[in-house]
């Protein structure tokens, strides 16, 4: 199965120009987590709400004076929508993500696939395994 079979199409973006405040609302609205950050259909980043805490907040920055492209996360993980499936599986394992970005060949925006599309439509077998790595604690402890 491909990706553009089980994605997300339409995706929420933001600008790299909108302050942290509106892209806050707009997680809060949509119920969101993360919002991919384009300029047009190029991909520039992705905003979570990690980054936005541990960024902006944690720092005392001004949500309504800072910009989300001074906190986004530049690196972008990222699939072609004519992947298959357990490519997806694989990289979200791998790098402990919870959702992908899925472009098509000219690298323009076309979906997201989360962990919950895998588990819709794949073997639970694959999903659990995935989940279980995503969820997979990291070396530091905090007391």
């Amino acid at each position: 199965m491909l990706l553009r079979d089980i994605m997300t199409a339409n995706v929420e973006v933001i600008s790299p120009y909108t302050p942290l405040q509106e892209a806050a609302d707009k997680m809060r609205v949509f119920d969101t987590g993360s919002l991919p950050i384009c300029d047009g259909k190029k991909v520039l980043g992705m905003l979570t709400d990690r980054d936005i805490v541990i960024r902006a907040v944690a720092k005392g920055l001004h949500p309504d004076q800072t910009m989300v492209s001074d906190v986004m996360t530049e690196e972008v993980v990222y699939l072609f929508e004519d992947q298959d499936v357990s490519e997806a599986a694989r990289l979200m394992e791998d790098r402990q993500i919870r959702r992908l970005l899925v472009l098509n060949r000219d690298k323009e925006l076309v979906g997201i696939v989360s962990l919950g599309d895998l588990s819709q439509y794949t073997d639970h077998k694959i999903a659990g395994h995935v989940l279980e790595q995503v969820s997979e604690p990291g070396s530091r402890v905090v007391l």
